[in-house]
C-alpha cells in the first residue's frame, strides 16, 4: 500500500525534527505507535537508504527552492529583468528536477509510489 509506505517516510521525518537518530529501532517504534504492523523489510531499505543522503540538506533545499521561485516575479519590474530571471527559474527548476531525481527514485521504488 502506497499510504503505509508514506507513513514510514513521515514517521522517519518525525525522529529527524524530534532529534532522535533514524534507525530501525526508533523507526519500529513510531511505526508501532501509528498502530501499523512493522514490515522488517521496508523498515531497513528506508534506514539504508537514508544513510546514505543528507536529510538536513535535502529538506533545506526542498523548502528554499519553492520560496525562491515565488519571490522572483516580484523582484522584477523590467521586462529585461523578467527575460532574466525566466532564465534563472529555468535553471532552478532543472536543479529541483535533478535533486528530486536523486532522492524520489530511491524512496518511490522502495515502497512503490
Amino acid at each position: 500500500m502506497a499510504q503505509e509506505g508514506k507513513a514510514y517516510i513521515h514517521a522517519a521525518l518525525a525522529l529527524y525534527y524530534a532529534g532522535q537518530e533514524v534507525n530501525e529501532e526508533n523507526l519500529k517504534k513510531v511505526i508501532e505507535a501509528l498502530g501499523l504492523q512493522v514490515d522488517e523489510a521496508k523498515v531497513k531499505m528506508l534506514v539504508a537508504s537514508l544513510s546514505e543522503i543528507n536529510l538536513e540538506e535535502v529538506l533545506k533545499n526542498a523548502v528554499a527552492a519553492p520560496v525562491a521561485v515565488a519571490a522572483a516575479p516580484a523582484a522584477a519590474p523590467a521586462a529585461e529583468a523578467a527575460e532574466s530571471e525566466a532564465a534563472e527559474e529555468k535553471k532552478e527548476e532543472e536543479e529541483e528536477k535533478e535533486a528530486d531525481v536523486d532522492i524520489g527514485e530511491g524512496l518511490s521504488g522502495l515502497f512503490g509510489f
